[in-house]
C-alpha cells in the first residue's frame, strides 16, 4: 500500500524536473550547441577567415602609405590616426559572412534538418549570431598586431584598450542581425554580399574612418554626425589613444541596442516565414 501511495508524488518529482528547464533555457543551450557547430565548421575550413585577416592588412598597408603622408603628413601620425577606422570598417564589413552562410545553408537544406529537430525555432539563427564572435575576435587580434608591427601603439591604458576591443565586437555581434535579415529576404548569396555591401560601404566612406568628420563637405557632415560608424570610431579612438570621448560611447551602445531591438525580431519572423 505504501508504494502505491509513494509513485503519485515520484511522477510529480519527474514533472517539476521537465518543466524545470523553462524555454528561454532551452533556448540559450540549443543556441550554443549550433554555434559550436559553427565553430567547427570555420575550423575545418580556415579560408573562410581571409576577409577577417587579409582585408585589414591591405587596408592599412595601401592607405597608410600611399595617402598617410598626403593626408597628415607622416605615415605613423596617420597610422595612429587611421587603424581605429579600419577596425571599425573590417569588423562591420566581416558581419556580412554570417548572412552569406545562412543563405547558403539554408539553400542546401540544412535548415530543414533543424526544423525537424526538437529545438527552439530561433535556436540556429541565435546560435550561427553566436559562433561568429570568433571572427570578430580573430579581425580585432589580426588589425592590432598587423598595426603594430607597423608602428601603432595604444596611447591610454590596458583597460580601456580591452574595452575598445569588446566595443567593437558587441558592434558588430549586434549589427550582425542585418545581414541575417537579408539572408531570409533574398534568394542566392551573391544578392546578399551585394546588398550588405551596397549598405555598409557608404557608411564606411562617408564618416570619420579615413579622415576627420571636420574636414568633410557641410551637406555630408549632417549624415556623417548622425552614422553609427562614426560613433563606433570616435569611441575605439578615444579608448586607443585618449582622444576626447564625448557621449560616443553611449551613442554606439544606443545603436548596438537599436540594431537587436530592430533587426532581432524581423530576422527571426521572416525566418519563421521562410522555413
Amino acid at each position: 500500500m505504501s508504494t502505491l501511495t509513494d509513485a503519485p508524488p515520484t511522477r510529480s518529482r519527474a514533472l517539476s524536473t521537465i518543466t524545470a528547464h523553462p524555454r528561454p533555457f532551452r533556448l540559450v543551450r540549443h543556441s550554443l550547441a549550433l554555434a559550436k557547430r559553427s565553430l567547427i565548421k570555420t575550423w575545418r575550413t580556415p579560408e573562410a577567415l581571409i576577409d577577417v585577416t587579409l582585408q585589414p592588412v591591405l587596408f592599412l598597408v595601401i592607405f597608410v602609405y600611399v595617402f598617410g603622408g598626403a593626408v597628415a603628413g607622416s605615415t605613423h601620425d596617420y597610422l595612429q590616426f587611421l587603424l581605429p577606422g579600419i577596425l571599425a570598417q573590417t569588423i562591420a564589413t566581416g558581419a556580412i559572412a554570417i548572412g552569406v552562410n545562412l543563405n547558403t545553408d539554408i539553400s542546401k537544406g540544412i535548415f530543414d534538418r533543424f526544423r525537424s529537430l526538437p529545438i527552439p525555432r530561433s535556436a540556429p539563427l541565435v546560435g550561427a549570431v553566436l559562433g561568429d564572435v570568433v571572427r570578430y575576435v580573430i579581425v580585432t587580434v589580426s588589425t592590432l598586431a598587423i598595426g603594430y608591427v607597423m608602428g601603432f601603439r595604444i596611447e591610454t591604458d590596458l583597460f580601456r584598450a580591452v574595452a575598445g576591443c569588446l566595443l567593437a565586437v558587441l558592434f558588430a555581434l549586434c549589427l550582425s542581425w542585418l545581414p541575417v535579415l537579408v539572408s531570409m529576404k533574398v534568394r542566392t548569396a551573391g544578392a546578399v554580399q551585394g546588398v550588405m555591401f551596397a549598405l555598409i560601404m557608404p557608411l564606411s566612406f562617408a564618416s570619420n574612418v579615413f579622415v576627420g568628420a571636420d574636414t568633410l563637405p557641410g551637406w555630408m557632415q549632417a549624415f556623417v554626425d548622425v552614422n553609427p560608424m562614426t560613433h563606433l570610431v570616435a569611441s575605439v579612438r578615444g579608448l586607443f589613444l585618449g582622444t576626447p570621448l564625448g557621449s560616443h560611447v553611449w551613442w554606439t551602445l544606443a545603436w548596438c541596442a537599436g540594431f537587436v531591438v530592430l533587426f532581432m525580431p524581423l530576422a527571426l519572423r521572416a525566418y519563421r516565414k521562410k522555413i
